[in-house]
């Protein structure tokens, strides 16, 4: 009896947080109520507050419900062996994992596109932050190992660069659920990294090169040359 009891707890709290993705989805997270969710389970309200403890818990759990793009690729860029082949394969399955997982897509959808970070949701907005600079730690230490092994230009501002990717990684994602039409993932997600990694490259061998020219001194301004008779003209208009 008690199994069983367990089984409906589950199967219930799975319920609610299918219901959440569904309505948070449609109607946008700080414009649903808990009890909006609790209709759409099937539920009563007092359902909702036995598994969450409010609407910031359930999107949370909704959230870490989903197999996320970067999680797995975050791992591999820990001490990899070919930091820009790791950093170029964790872009690429962010991007792809949109395509061929529906429910990281759909969570995705909600977390860039249909949430309101309001008073109540402080929480995930601090969790988010936190999720944000762990990547931003796991990126910048590829990033630095590529510099190490000379893959990318010993010039290269290496906390520039990991904010550039993570912005274009992040601004492509956007993209593709707010204009799935825009971006093919799994026909382009490859050259769309590439052209990041190959500009990275290119613009820091630049930089580096700049830096290292001197600049010329601009030669000295001459002093415009003073026209003849014009002191005696000055003069003599005066005297008038």
């Amino acid at each position: 009896m008690a199994r069983r009891t367990r089984e409906e707890a589950l199967a219930t709290r799975e319920q609610l947080l299918d219901a959440a993705e569904c309505v948070f989805r449609k109607r946008g997270v700080g414009h649903t109520t808990l009890a909006e969710v609790a209709d759409a389970a099937g539920v009563t309200r007092g359902a909702v507050y036995w598994h969450f403890r409010s609407k910031a818990d359930l999107f949370e759990a909704m959230v870490a419900r989903a197999e996320m793009p970067h999680e797995s690729s975050m791992q591999r860029m820990e001490n990899p062996a070919d930091p820009m082949a790791a950093l170029r394969q964790g872009a690429i399955e962010s991007l792809t994992h949109l395509v061929t997982d529906a429910r990281a897509r759909a969570v995705y959808e909600i977390v860039f596109l249909r949430c309101e970070y309001t008073e109540e949701l402080a929480t995930v907005r601090h969790g988010q932050a936190c999720a944000r600079d762990n990547c931003y730690e796991k990126i910048e230490m590829a990033m630095r190992a590529a510099v190490e092994r000379g893959q990318v230009p010993s010039g290269t501002d290496v906390k520039l660069a990991t904010r550039g990717i993570y912005a274009y990684v992040g601004g492509l994602m956007r993209d593709y659920l707010d204009a799935p039409d825009t971006i093919d993932p799994l026909a382009d997600a490859g050259a769309l990294i590439d052209i990041y990694l190959e500009g990275l490259r290119a613009g820091a061998a630049v930089r580096k090169k700049r830096n290292a020219t001197p600049r010329k001194a601009a030669p000295p301004r001459r002093a415009p040359a003073r026209r003849k008779g014009n002191g005696s003209a000055t003069r003599a208009g005066a005297a008038k």
